[in-house]
């Protein structure tokens, strides 16, 4: 039998991109890690990346054949991390590390993008066998590698044995400013600072908060997509400039990793041509389902989040890219104008002042949407620390994130994020240019969807009346589904027996 001091501290199945980086993250970290694949070449290339990578002749890693050698190198009670495609795969590899001999103590957490309703169908499953948890995480294979964003949720037990080994990987942001610490060279990784990862709540929370990221993450890239757009299509300006636009950009109040790849992209020069490689890239979108999840989440809960939906719909137009091209030569739109100098400056910043405040209201909904399935669920979502581990290692880090910290700490009941003082002044002081650039792009036949919902969102929720009355009235006519009277007590139901024109009508309580 292997003494317990050469035992490996951690299992780790699945070394695809995300997978193989984590595994390096926490060897980084003082672990020790048993890893297993089922493609044996993927595990034979870490071995020979950590060997490269540490210098040393310490061994960190230790590649396994079978589910069962995974388990004997490993301390009890054991601790195995999943990275596998979501669905059928990590049931697959639950069932074989319980024909293994895997006990009810010990700790299986799923690291996948698995939809969160599984998550908790997994749990309760699997009880008596093993303790499943789940870590959503964010960051893409820099992040896994150097520090991502984790949102674990699940048994309240397991995650005392989890939270040292993720505050560990995970990575680290500046308490005061909010921004990240970070160092991207192996072997070295950051220690001092506050850790992106927080315990978020019962298995699924951590994945339904990770799927609403996503959602978000939708919605902020494609804000930024119809800025170039317009950019593009409407001022004139070529990727170069408007590359640089962005970069400005970034110093300020849109610093944010997403604005920061976008003029990278935008720069990038395709070795073939020497044109811009933008230009030659194929306008069709793909996605992997997160953002249809988290827009159909909201209509499954009744939470207005129709900029990340639009964001969805953004990606499926962009498929019908042969209908899109027959319909270009038959359907007209307006000129483009011809803009001065000052004018185009100006366009520009219009621009800028809209993108900030629909990037707010696109935040504003995805943490509505997280508000009301809490309630629903029974979760409790901190959302404080929600946008903590938000401000670093995931995709939509931006510098304010730290804002949105601030101001559900200041008022955890905080409503809607509109409501809270800083963000209504920032819209407030921006509103008149942003109102400018959806008008602009409309008259100029540029869409805009996801820019143009988000005006829509913050003017529908700033309104005291909305036209549902019309609409109630139409409802209670053609199905009598009853209304509800501004000048009698909440909840009492009324309904009209519709009559013909000029005869009289008369609001029954039901």
């Amino acid at each position: 039998m292997t003494p317990d001091t050469q035992l490996c501290d951690i299992g780790f199945i699945g070394l695809g991109v995300m997978g193989k980086n984590l595994t390096l993250n926490l060897a980084d970290n003082g672990y020790r890690i048993a890893c297993f694949d089922l493609d044996q070449s993927k595990v034979d290339a870490i071995l020979a990346q950590d060997r490269q990578e540490a210098g040393s002749e310490e061994v960190r890693i230790h590649g396994c054949r079978s589910y069962t050698e995974l388990l004997a190198k490993l301390k009890k009670p054991h601790l195995v991390i999943l990275s596998v495609p979501a669905g059928e795969p990590v049931d697959h590899v639950c069932n074989h590390l319980i024909d293994a001999g895997i006990g009810a103590d010990d700790i299986v957490v799923d690291t996948g993008n698995s939809l969160w309703t599984d998550s908790v169908a997994r749990e309760a499953h699997y009880k008596g066998k093993f303790i499943f948890f789940s870590t959503a995480v964010s960051g893409g294979e820099v992040g896994a590698r150097f520090g991502p964003s984790l949102m674990p949720s699940g048994d309240p037990y397991a995650w005392t044995r989890i939270k040292p080994v993720w505050e560990a990987i995970a990575a680290k942001v500046d308490a005061d400013s909010g921004k990240p610490i970070e160092s991207h060279v192996p072997g070295k990784p950051v220690r001092e600072g506050e850790p992106c990862a927080t315990y978020i709540g019962p298995v699924g929370a951590g994945h339904y908060v990770k799927m609403v990221h996503n959602g978000i993450e939708y919605a902020d890239m494609q804000l930024i997509c119809e800025a170039y757009h317009i950019m593009r299509a409407g001022l004139g300006m070529q990727p170069a400039e408007i590359a640089e636009t962005f970069r400005q950009w970034n110093q300020g109040v849109l610093n944010s990793y997403l604005i920061e790849i976008s003029a990278e992209v935008l720069d990038k020069l395709d070795e073939e041509t020497g044109q811009p490689l933008v230009d030659l890239i194929l306008d069709r979108a793909g996605q992997k389902g997160t953002g249809l999840w988290t827009a159909v989440s909201a209509l499954q809960v009744g939470s207005p989040a129709q900029t990340i939906t639009q964001a969805v719909f953004a990606r499926s137009i962009s498929s019908l890219k042969a209908e899109r091209l027959v319909a270009a030569d038959a359907l007209s739109g307006p000129e483009a104008p011809v803009l001065s100098g000052q004018e185009k400056d100006q366009a520009v910043q219009n621009l800028h002042d809209a993108l900030y405040c629909s990037k707010i209201c696109a935040y504003a909904q995805g943490f509505q949407l997280m508000a009301m399935a809490s309630k629903e669920q029974g979760w409790k979502l901190d959302f404080a620390q929600i946008a903590k581990i938000w401000r670093a290692g995931c995709i939509i880090r931006a510098v304010f994130l730290q804002s949105i910290t601030q101001a559900y700490e200041q008022n955890d009941s905080l409503a809607n994020l509109l409501l809270d003082p800083f963000f209504a002044s920032q819209i407030k002081s921006f509103q008149g240019n942003w109102r400018k650039a959806v008008a602009d792009a409309t008259l100029m036949g540029i869409p805009c969807a996801a820019m143009s919902s988000a005006l829509n969102y913050y003017d529908s929720y700033r309104c005291a009346v909305l036209p549902a009355n019309l609409l109630q009235g139409q409802r209670d006519y053609f199905g009598a589904h009853t209304f509800e009277r501004t000048d009698k007590s909440p909840g009492r139901k009324f309904h009209i027996e519709w009559s013909q024109p000029g005869q009289p009508q008369v609001a029954i309580k039901k």
